[in-house]
């Protein structure tokens, strides 16, 4: 009353007083007014972000097929076991209490508890700082999770490694998502697993796709192998608050068609509470499933030529080639020693990845396509084309013997040859792969006919097989000359020329490359492009238009050889395989012979050093080869490090691999392959 009073009497102290709480109110009430109903949805899309955790969700990774639908990866299910840890909370609680620090109650009593006989307690809870609370609620979860894993491990059969490292880092960084307990159980676990009804709060099995390679070493270096991955992919959500595992190809075609086997990621979002652990979840977007690769590759013929590169021995380095000749599709594609691509899925030891980084063995180096071999004898075949092209070796002269002592000299540099003394025609001086006959008409042919003939099967040029393990090689041609030679003052000479014409010196070759050259012999001149992929095609099938890509066979070149000469060295050729009776005409590459196929052949060794040996004396030996003469179908190339001889070592591993496939032929099971490059 006294107020109004005041008011009534026009107080102005009063008047100014009232109004300024009534423009305190006024600005109190724009305000909620602006909270409330102009940034609502600010403060809605900030507290439902909040709440909600993003996750990315790999997609299945698409499968490589052999040509036959035969499966070399694929997905299969991998049994997990993981922790959810929000159904712990009550459990991290009561370990809490039970390990907080109690003492000795010493203080007497009030009296007034004495007078009423109210039992006083013997302890009470020390008193906790901040920093003390939170490293006892930290030790206190990791005992409750150690115990539950040590359960799940009881059942199991093995001990399950827990660090409070691992799990303080999962709870402070992933603790909307379940904490993995144990990964791809094997098949007695799970059924462990199965039959225990007493399991341990909070454990659940989930099951994830995993990828595995049922061929295991088969065909390895050309499927390759996965790593783990933590980027996002084009098209893809960039931003989200966790990653699930996902892994990315590292090596061979599951490098290469990385974007199209992994195919694109999703989303879900996972609902959590102010603690951060999670309540619900839901699919935000849905992943898109990764392509099929279908390749050239027949799995039946790639197993039979990895037996028969393996009969060598038990530690046997080198590399097997079946390509069409035809159509350039490979058939298979060897290189020994090889690796389990499986090692790699879920992750790999440092031991085992030790062993694969061998630097003798090298089993992760695909020696078909990616390792320099001197081509010894084989490459006896361009010196024969670039004497015939030249006029040095003509009709007249072909037939003519020259006088062979057993070595030649070159300037004052003696030349020992393999084959015996006596005298030698063409023919003979190939089959029985002299020296001695080569260099001497290769000098005279001179090195720029030699450069010419090589360059005509683009020696020194990578094959690019999508793979990303090719090398280019080394070849003697004229860019090579002014880097290599000329620009330090050397010139070539004849002793490089002797060298060269006996598949020596300058010029290192893959197997794949001789693969090609033979092939382009056999088929009349073209070289073709070494096909390893057929097609990528949808996860539903070829017969699903959109989304598939087809690799169609590519020519490389054509070679400008006479065909007559084309010919006459596919014949001395066959003269190399089929003279199989003992005497002064047999080839040396008899041992290869299989009847019925008509095999045409040239064998090959070189010597050559390799880092980390010390023996100089040991040889990579060949044998390159195509069938039948008279309608060429298959090129093998054999090549076998530290081998005796290529007769010896390198022809049984290619018989072998002729019986193989006319066995397949004969079943009328092995694929057939359009024509493509015209004789």
């Amino acid at each position: 009353m006294i107020a109004f009073d005041h008011l009534k009497k026009n107080d102005p102290h009063l008047r100014m007083l009232g109004m300024a709480v009534l423009v305190g109110l006024l600005i109190l009430l724009a305000g909620l007014w602006w909270v409330q109903i102009i940034s609502h949805h600010r403060h809605t899309d900030s507290e439902r972000n909040q709440s909600y955790r993003t996750v990315r969700i790999p997609a299945i990774r698409g499968k490589i097929f052999d040509r036959n639908g035969g499966v070399l990866a694929e997905n299969r299910p991998s049994y997990d076991i993981n922790l959810y840890l929000n159904e712990l909370r009550p459990q991290f609680e009561e370990e809490f209490m039970r390990i907080r620090p109690r003492r000795a109650v010493t203080n007497p009593p009030p009296v007034w508890k004495r007078w009423l006989g109210i039992e006083t307690p013997k302890v009470e809870l020390v008193r906790l700082s901040r920093q003390q609370r939170d490293q006892l609620t930290a030790q206190a979860q990791y005992n409750v999770a150690r115990r539950v894993v040590d359960e799940v491990g009881q059942v199991l059969g093995e001990e399950i490694p827990l660090t409070p490292e691992e799990f303080r880092r999962h709870y402070l960084q992933l603790r909307a998502l379940p904490m993995p307990v144990r990964k791809n159980i094997d098949a007695t676990q799970l059924a462990r697993f199965l039959e225990n009804t007493h399991l341990p709060q909070g454990v659940d099995l989930d099951v994830e796709p995993l990828r595995h390679y049922p061929q295991g070493r088969t065909a390895a270096h050309l499927v390759g192998h996965l790593v783990k991955d933590t980027r996002s992919q084009p098209g893809e959500v960039a931003s989200v608050d966790y990653r699930m595992t996902d892994f990315r190809g590292n090596l061979g075609l599951e490098y290469v068609f990385d974007a199209d086997l992994r195919g694109r990621a999703g989303v879900k979002s996972v609902l959590v509470n102010s603690a951060g652990y999670r309540i619900s979840q839901n699919v935000w977007v849905a992943d898109e499933p990764g392509r099929n690769v279908v390749l050239t590759i027949d799995l039946p013929l790639q197993r039979a030529a990895e037996e028969a590169l393996a009969s060598v021995g038990p530690d046997v380095r080198g590399a097997v080639v079946v390509m069409d000749a035809r159509s350039g599709d490979l058939y298979a594609l060897v290189s020994a020693p090889a690796y389990d691509p499986n090692a790699f899925v879920p992750g790999i030891s440092s031991a085992e990845m030790a062993e694969l980084n061998d630097p003798v063995m090298k089993p992760m180096r695909n020696r078909a396509t990616q390792e320099n071999y001197r081509p010894g004898s084989v490459f006896k075949i361009v010196t024969a084309l670039a004497c015939l092209q030249s006029g040095i070796l003509n009709e007249t002269n072909l037939h003519e013997p020259l006088p062979n002592p057993g070595f030649i000299m070159v300037g004052r540099r003696r030349i020992d040859d393999e084959a015996a003394a006596g005298e030698y025609t063409f023919e003979r001086a190939f089959i029985k792969s002299s020296n001695t006959y080569f260099i001497h008409y290769g000098i005279l042919a001179g090195f720029k006919a030699m450069q010419r003939a090589g360059m005509e099967f683009q020696f020194g040029q990578a094959m690019s097989l999508p793979t990303r393990q090719n090398t280019s090689g080394t070849f003697p041609d004229p860019a090579w000359i002014r880097s290599q030679r000329e620009s330090a003052g050397l010139y070539w000479a004849d002793g490089d020329t002797a060298n060269l014409s006996m598949g020596q010196g300058f010029i290192d070759v893959t197997p794949l490359q001789i693969a090609v050259m033979i092939g382009a012999i056999a088929n009349g001149g073209t070289l073709l492009q070494p096909r390893l992929v057929q097609r990528v095609e949808s996860p539903r099938g070829a017969a699903e238009e959109i989304g598939t890509r087809e690799f169609p066979p590519e020519i490389r070149g054509r070679l400008s050889f006479d065909p007559e000469h084309l010919a006459l060295i596919r014949q001395v050729m066959r003269a190399d395989v089929g003279n199989i009776h003992p005497g002064p005409n047999r080839g040396t590459g008899y041992k290869a012979e299989v009847p019925g196929m008509n095999i045409c052949a040239k064998t090959g060794t070189a010597e050559n050093k390799r880092p980390g040996e010390s023996r100089v004396d040991k040889k990579d030996v060949w044998f390159a080869s195509f069938a039948p003469l008279e309608d060429p179908k298959y090129v093998v190339i054999v090549m076998v490090e530290n081998g005796v001889f290529g007769g010896e070592t390198a022809a049984p591993v290619a018989k072998k691999i002729y019986q193989a496939i006319q066995k397949r032929e004969q079943s009328g099971d092995f694929p057939t392959s359009r024509q493509f490059a015209n004789r």
